[in-house]
């Protein structure tokens, strides 16, 4: 299942499940599918599904862009410790693609925020303006 050019994901979780249930060690299909859930606003079904792609195991940007993925759905279903933990692990992982690490910095800025770590957030606020590819505030 890939994003068709429109930006929605060519499939629905009911057709990637027939994938996963044929091929059960489909790391990409359980991405595929938590993306679906995701956007159906599925965040538990999401994390599990990204949860498990990341256990059978990504590429490395698929994995970068799984932990971003499940931080997002975590800290919409409130697990706010999970999102850290996820933004984190972007920002440890070190990915060379600079909007990857700012866009990890800024979610884990939001997530102090909300922790109330205002002095902790605003650290991370200027890591993700160091980062930014064209330099402004995002």
């Amino acid at each position: 299942m890939l994003k068709d050019a429109m930006g929605g994901y060519r499939g629905t979780a009911t057709e990637i499940s027939r994938i996963i249930a044929e091929h059960p060690e489909n790391a990409e299909a359980y991405y595929d599918r938590g993306n679906a859930r995701s956007s159906c606003e599925d965040y538990d079904g999401a994390i599990g599904d990204f949860t498990m792609a990341l256990k059978i195991g990504l590429r490395f940007r698929e994995a970068i862009t799984a932990y971003g993925n499940r931080g997002m759905a975590r800290m919409k279903s409130g697990d706010l410790d999970g999102a850290m933990l996820d933004f984190s692990e972007i920002i440890d992982r070190k990915p060379t693609n600079r909007r990857l690490l700012c866009t990890a910095y800024k979610n884990r800025a939001i997530v102090k925020e909300k922790m109330g770590d205002g002095e902790e957030a605003a650290g991370d606020r200027k890591m993700a303006l160091i980062l930014s590819p064209d330099g402004k505030k995002q």
